[in-house]
């Protein structure tokens, strides 16, 4: 009776059609009294971990919408041809980057999620109102799959395009030069949305102007296919540690949160730079057909949406 009524979940609006899930052991409890089964909620727990049933949430597996790539074989297709790219570069020594924005973070004493330990609880807002925050924290990152190395820039503005460029030219003028000096390639791993999403007509103007003309470098670019951010190495390898090492510590000003980010670590050896970036950025930039043409822009044959070569003037 008990796994009839948590499979056929009977309960509901016989007029619409709408049924109850049994959430909780004090409802499953109830829907066995109307069969003269009188037992507690706990009895009912109990039993329904003997029937491996476990208290769980929805699992985000589906694919739907703009995640959802065009035939089965597209996800994959891409993922082989971003895995040559990276073995070509590092065969010839030049560098690969894994690159995206980290979430928004308000500064102030506002909750972090996780949990540490400590002595006494660490008081924090009780709501988390913007008006209330010092200002915003906006981490772009750049991290080096080769050397286990990453470079965050913290922005206090807005996440544009240009800021992400930005980010990048900061690390290869602080970073790129010193490791790999004389190199003129680089390719960069991002996702498919946000300031370095693939449709994004600023990000390649600024990645021409500010990267392959400013340093003279060649820079090809592959795209992750959408729904697939959680394979750029980037979120694994860089942002999973920094949300670690600063879970439930409020970040209440600019520089505590350079230094969680300066002091993460991690048994791999990862090491990381960071940066303040109070430059501001206006949204809503046009850039026109014209200025696109100055763009050398060279769509490769594999997914010319997702993969393309930008050359220096």
């Amino acid at each position: 009776m008990l796994e009839r009524i948590m499979e056929d979940d009977t309960g509901g609006d016989p007029v619409s059609g709408f049924r109850r899930a049994p959430t909780t052991t004090e409802k499953v409890a109830e829907a066995l009294k109307p069969v003269d089964i009188h037992v507690s909620a706990n009895t009912v727990a109990r039993l329904l971990k003997q029937m491996d049933y476990s208290l769980r949430v929805n699992l985000k597996n589906l694919e739907s919408g703009l995640s959802k790539p065009q035939d089965p074989h597209v996800r994959d297709e891409q993922f082989r041809y971003i895995l040559r790219q990276k073995k070509a570069y590092a065969a010839q020594g030049r560098p690969v980057i894994s690159v995206d924005t980290k979430s928004r973070e308000l500064v102030g004493k506002f909750r972090q999620a996780g949990r540490r330990w400590s002595r006494q609880p660490i008081e924090v807002f009780d709501h988390d109102f913007p008006s209330d925050a010092e200002g915003v924290a906006i981490p772009y990152g750049i991290y080096d799959p080769s050397r286990n190395h990453g470079f965050v820039s913290v922005g206090t503005s807005r996440d544009t395009p240009q800021c992400a460029v930005d980010s990048i030219s900061a690390w290869w003028t602080q970073i790129g030069t010193k490791q790999y000096a004389g190199a003129d390639h680089l390719l960069i791993l991002a996702d498919c949305g946000g300031s370095n999403g693939y449709r994004a007509r600023m990000w390649k103007h600024q990645l021409q102007v500010a990267l392959c003309d400013s340093f003279g470098l060649h820079v090809k670019i592959c795209h992750f296919p959408p729904g697939s951010s959680k394979w750029n190495p980037i979120e694994h390898r860089l942002f999973a540690p920094i949300s670690n090492n600063w879970a439930a510590q409020p970040l209440v000003d600019h520089n505590t949160v350079l230094n969680f980010i300066r002091h993460t670590r991690t048994s791999t050896g990862l090491r990381i730079c960071a940066r303040l970036n109070k430059k501001q950025y206006r949204t809503g930039i046009k850039i026109s057909d014209e200025q696109m043409q100055q763009v050398l822009l060279r769509r490769h044959t594999s997914r010319p949406q997702w993969n393309y070569s930008i050359s220096p003037s």
